[in-house]
């Protein structure tokens, strides 16, 4: 058991130890206390419990049985029209083992698939409904074509909310006898964005690394700049000093190792909390996403980070 990733060995096995995410469960109880339910789309960010929550159904309507009924499926690794054709059809054709209604068939990442391979699904989960029902989880509905989402009750999961993630990080601390302080608690509620999975991974890793659990060793496991230096920067530009913010963004940059685009969205974190009228901040966060987007087309991280302190020294003067 010590060898497994916690992410694994602290995944939920029935709907009460679920957290976040009541809403969905109580709806989805309903399903499987009938024995019956219609295909599903789980649709949310990464790490919330879409992958969790198919599982616990499995457990919850097969029992013990539950893995000769449930077949999971990631559709980012085999993205055509040939999974669907073979792995998924050949499955969703036979019967169910023992007196379940019906098989599951779990499919990660959907909006990976191509459209070919969503047109080859739409029918597949027509012709096998008698047989067999369909739950896909996608980060983005939108990606999904609408035949499918047509046919699909649809689920959205929201990032867990502070005190989730807290619960969840006490219960991890006292099962492994770890020692962490609640600034490094707070630190790990503001990186993990709401993502549990996130949470898990870092806890881990920094237990590895150290037996207590400081928020230094948390900024650097997970790549993130604290964001009190990110402030720091965005205060030397208000002022005017461009050359010192400079040096303080290619501080952080080469000191945590972050991309350019890792930079953008932590300025922009910042630049919401930082003290300025609202029209101004309205102003710098119109100018970073301008940024972004060079970025994405190909210009020079640097020289476009840079341009986009200069701006807030120009316009701080």
């Amino acid at each position: 058991m010590e060898n497994l990733l916690w992410t694994e060995k602290y995944r939920p096995h029935n709907f009460s130890e679920m957290i976040g995410q009541q809403e969905v469960v109580s709806r989805v109880k309903s399903f499987v206390a009938n024995k019956n339910m219609p295909h599903l789309l789980f649709a949310g960010p990464p790490g919330v419990g879409k992958t969790t929550l198919a599982l616990v159904i499995a457990r919850e309507m097969y029992g013990e049985e539950w893995r000769h009924n449930f077949l999971e499926l990631n559709a980012s690794d085999e993205r055509g029209i040939d999974i669907i054709r073979n792995k998924v059809k050949d499955f969703a054709r036979t019967k169910a083992l023992g007196d379940a209604p019906f098989k599951i068939i779990y499919l990660d990442e959907a909006d990976a698939l191509t459209r070919d391979a969503q047109q080859a699904l739409r029918r597949t989960m027509e012709n096998y409904t008698h047989t067999c029902r369909f739950i896909l989880a996608c980060n983005y509905s939108s990606k999904i074509i609408e035949p499918i989402q047509s046919r699909t009750a649809i689920f959205r999961f929201k990032p867990l909310k502070d005190d989730n993630i807290k619960e969840l990080i006490k219960h991890i601390v006292d099962e492994e006898k770890v020692k962490i302080n609640d600034d490094a608690i707070d630190a790990l509620v503001d990186i993990s964005e709401g993502d549990c999975r996130r949470v898990e991974n870092l806890l881990q890793s920094s237990a590895a690394v150290s037996k207590e659990i400081t928020p230094e060793i948390l900024y650097q496991i997970a790549a993130v700049a604290r964001p009190k230096e990110v402030k720091e920067m965005i205060e030397l530009a208000v002022k005017g000093d461009f050359l010192k913010a400079r040096e303080k963004l290619l501080s952080i940059m080469l000191d945590y190792g972050l991309s350019g685009f890792d930079m953008v969205r932590q300025i922009q974190r910042e630049l919401l909390n930082f003290e300025m009228p609202p029209r101004k901040k309205m102003q710098f966060i119109d100018r970073l996403s301008d940024a972004e987007f060079r970025l994405v087309e190909g210009s020079d991280e640097y020289i476009q980070l840079e341009g986009f302190l200069a701006y807030i020294v120009k316009e701080s003067a």
